[in-house]
């Protein structure tokens, strides 16, 4: 009889529950594990770091805006593939499947709504539409919300996010930079306000136009915003770049930017700055 005897171990298979995808989601911050749920109900903030996740245009506009006051227009409006572009994939087959994606025609959504006791042309972009690229559509969009406004002496507030321009409409989407600059400038020469919220990330030629040219500049904490990413800067420059070069707070110290301000303070600030500008604040409002 051996020494050791070897014991008979039953196999039970254990069943694992199956999990539905999307329950849980990796903060890139704390790098902690975030209940979906508890995120949506904070706002798309990280519980645990405080860091800000993209937002659906649907959640910013709900945000932002007083419930079931926004009017959009041209939501029909949408781009085509006017330079017959083909690589991997062709650009008709790309807005196609973005289309079916977010359920939106195009990168931004614009129109009119109420954000507090004022009235403003509203816009918002959504990176997850092709990256928020600015092509014919969103310039033509940001265009148009900017000449409404200024028809219908409202300010406007446009949340911006952006990988640049739209590569697969070459020339034409880089002309979008001086369209809606032009737009802007009469808007302030009518004496409108104009500002835009500067979101994760903000880059390339949305930056380098409407994105900077507001009469406050408000950006959320952390974000990404630049002409040019750090990687090319760097290999460009051969030096070594700064702690925390093209977020918010860097750009805060260094003055491109007038405030940052963390999204759950966004619209009250944006109502009180909107008083001011229009030169009604609050303790003026509450006696007309």
């Amino acid at each position: 009889m051996p020494l050791f005897s070897k014991k008979n171990y039953s196999t039970v298979k254990v069943r694992k529950r199956d999990i539905p995808d999307g329950l849980w989601l990796k903060c890139p911050g704390c790098q902690e594990i975030i209940f979906k749920q508890e995120l949506d109900e904070n706002a798309s903030i990280c519980p645990k770091c405080g860091h800000h996740f993209q937002m659906s245009r649907a959640d910013r506009i709900k945000l932002l805006l007083e419930e079931g006051s926004f009017e959009e227009w041209n939501a029909d409006m949408y781009s085509v593939d006017i330079l017959g572009f083909t690589g991997t994939a062709s650009y008709t087959s790309k807005l196609e499947e973005n289309r079916r994606k977010t359920g939106h025609s195009d990168a931004i959504s614009i129109g009119r709504g109420l954000m507090g006791p004022h009235s403003v042309g509203f816009g918002v972009m959504d990176f997850s539409f092709l990256g928020a690229s600015m092509g014919s559509v969103v310039g033509e969009k940001v265009t148009l919300l900017i000449e409404k406004s200024t028809a219908l002496r409202l300010p406007v507030v446009l949340v911006c996010a952006s990988g640049g321009a739209r590569m697969y409409e070459g020339m034409f989407s880089l002309m979008q930079m001086a369209k809606t600059s032009g737009a802007l400038a009469r808007h302030a020469e009518a004496g409108l306000p104009y500002i835009p919220v500067l979101t994760h990330p903000t880059t390339a030629g949305v930056m380098a136009s409407f994105a900077t040219l507001g009469d406050l500049i408000i950006a959320e904490p952390s974000a990404l915003i630049g002409f040019a990413g750090p990687r090319v800067i760097k290999e460009t420059t051969q030096q070594d770049l700064p702690e925390g070069f093209q977020r918010s707070e860097f750009l805060l110290k260094k003055g491109l930017l007038d405030m940052v301000v963390n999204r759950k303070q966004l619209k009250q600030t944006l109502v009180l700055t909107l008083d001011y500008l229009q030169n009604k604040p609050a303790a003026i409002r509450q006696n007309v």
